[in-house]
């Protein structure tokens, strides 16, 4: 992975092609799946409306941990700065 920032780091393009890969090849499989079962219309019409949400609601939690992870991590950064000032302000053994 490459660095860039402080702390984090981006990850390769390897790692993205294979998420979306992955992504796709799992999206692909269940709806040949549900459109494979032998049900009526209305359950294979439930059962992709549940797959829709679930994958809906993935990554709206991914995101939102994301978000949290980011600004905690950033509260953190800026307190170490302020940290940092404080110290170098007061080191008694710079006068």
């Amino acid at each position: 992975m490459q660095k860039y920032g402080t702390h984090q780091e981006a990850p390769t393009s390897a790692w993205i092609i294979q998420v979306w890969a992955s992504f796709v090849l799992s999206a692909s499989a269940t709806t040949l799946g549900i459109l494979n079962l032998p049900a009526n219309d209305w359950v294979k019409g439930y059962m992709g409306m549940g797959v829709l949400f679930s994958v809906g609601s993935t990554f709206s939690l991914a995101k939102t941990s994301r978000d949290v992870y980011e600004s905690k991590r950033l509260v953190s950064r800026v307190d170490e700065a302020k940290l940092e000032k404080m110290l170098t302000e007061h080191d008694p053994f710079n006068k």
